[in-house]
């Protein structure tokens, strides 16, 4: 091909959602400051929202990697129509917005794709999240190499890519599932029903999502190349069971590095506040960090019977209570018990927004009230935090099984099984912030966040694995 194809070209396309969007900018960053040319496509929904949450004095809000090029990094930007317009609420109207992403989007990336192929001949490779369903179908169409980027734990891909015997061995896709030990799935120990991702415990199977799922991971076998967002020694037996399938590469925690740090990438879809001040009053390790991430739907009855917790324990503590977390409708205030802002005073700090992994690494964190998702989890784990586990959706069940009962780094909130009480919240948050309870989980941390140093090291397994990974591709890009 000669050498204009000396270093790969790759379309960048992550799914239009907060918790995919931040590994998805990190990983193309990463790339970059290896030579990788990358050409990076947000939705113009993600795009109006990320453009909108920035100050007003922002320079060169239309291309969010225009720092990334002034560091010398060869990332273009591309913005490409989900079907609807700006003002559909996607939230409000989740299943239409996901059956849009099943049918209508794919037509949408397949014509940008196409266009930037044909105006480029050095694009040679699309990256594409592992829950889109269309990805092989349109690599193949162009010709180009094919990689798929997950962004959850190995566990729950290789859950994933086994759904066909779950559905055999009667566990998933029946109305009377079984509900005995799941032993049989190569790369995971022996899981119980209620720690499989939240898709595959449900009864109806025929909704927009599932259909997603399926066609997804139909797909992925059809990957040239895997990159997970995780460690090799945090998760050996997972990826070594899908390594024996497919070229699969773990090359996380997908964090910026020291090439990168300087790099400026805007990625939140809501403004940030600042919470910086406020905690380096606090003595170290007082604050509890709450959030249930962008995407977590609470109801309003978790939300009160936490409150009255927070109330009960007296603990300080910043809780990220977004408009969009509550399901059903806005966040009012009504929906906090009456008086309760009042009663918090100095000790407690709620806000929309926030730079999660600044705070977390503040040493007045001391706690992390956590929905699990992998984001969060890598994040706590890198600055040393403790969790208390509230999973709620998709992958959240399965990682608490790996934050609580695997890697002992995490308490679980409730059961699930009984509705969540403000007693058990405050017990819940006590124990997690003081006493013996937490110098064990503080050992447990600290043993979890070298690995991911380790990894990230400069002979370290995720920098090798990245390493060997561009070799490779540039291998297929040849032939």
């Amino acid at each position: 091909m000669g050498d204009k194809h000396s270093q790969p070209h790759a379309i960048m396309v992550p799914m239009p959602l907060q918790g995919h969007l931040l590994p998805h900018t990190h990983l193309a960053t990463k790339l970059a400051s290896h030579g990788l040319t990358i050409t990076f496509v947000n939705t113009q929904h993600i795009h109006h929202q990320i453009t909108k949450s920035q100050p007003n004095d922002t320079e060169d809000q239309d291309d969010i990697f225009a720092t990334a090029r002034k560091s010398g990094l060869d990332i273009r930007y591309k913005t490409v129509s989900d079907g609807f317009p700006l003002a559909f609420n996607r939230f409000q109207n989740h299943n239409q917005a996901v059956e849009g992403l099943l049918h209508v989007f794919p037509a949408h990336v397949d014509e940008l794709v196409g266009n930037l192929v044909q105006s480029d001949p050095s694009v040679t490779c699309l990256i594409a999240d592992t829950f889109h369903p269309w990805s092989a179908t349109i690599a193949n169409k162009y010709n180009l190499v094919n990689i798929s980027f997950w962004t959850e734990p190995a566990l729950v891909l290789s859950i994933y890519y086994h759904l066909d015997l779950l559905r055999e061995r009667g566990h998933y896709g029946s109305h009377d599932n079984r509900e005995d030990t799941i032993d049989y799935i190569p790369g995971v120990k022996a899981i119980e029903p209620k720690d499989l991702v939240s898709h595959l415990q449900a009864t109806n199977t025929s909704t927009a999502a599932h259909r997603i799922l399926y066609k997804a991971f139909q797909q992925v076998t059809n990957a040239n190349f895997i990159l997970c967002n995780t460690v090799q020694e945090l998760e050996s037996q997972s990826l070594l069971a899908l390594q024996e399938k497919q070229p699969t590469y773990a090359i996380g925690p997908v964090f910026p590095n020291k090439a990168t740090k300087s790099v400026v990438v805007a990625t939140n879809l809501i403004s940030e506040f600042d919470c910086i001040e406020w905690l380096n009053a606090k003595p170290p390790g007082s604050v509890l960090y709450i959030s249930f991430g962008s995407y977590a739907q609470v109801t309003k009855n978790v939300v009160e019977e936490i409150a009255h917790g927070l109330l009960l324990s007296r603990v300080s503590f910043i809780w990220v209570l977004r408009p969009d977390t509550i399901s059903h409708g806005e966040l009012e205030t009504s929906i906090l018990p009456v008086g309760f802002e009042d009663e918090i005073k100095d000790r407690g700090l709620i806000v929309p927004w926030c730079s999660q992994i600044e705070v977390l690494s503040n040493p007045a964190i001391g706690g992390f009230l956590t929905h699990c998702g992998w984001n969060s989890i890598l994040e706590s784990m890198w600055c040393g935090v403790p969790m208390l586990c509230f999973p709620i959706l998709t992958d959240q069940t399965t990682n608490r099984k790996l934050v609580v009962d695997d890697w002992g780094i995490g308490l679980n909130l409730c059961d699930r099984i009984k509705p969540i009480t403000r007693m058990e919240v405050a017990e819940k948050i006590n124990r997690l912030m003081s006493g013996r309870l937490g110098d064990g989980l503080q050992k447990e941390i600290k043993k979890m966040r070298q690995k991911l140093e380790d990894g990230l090291a400069i002979n370290g397994s995720s920098q090798k694995n990245l390493c060997q990974f561009i070799s490779d591709v540039k291998a297929k890009i040849q032939t």
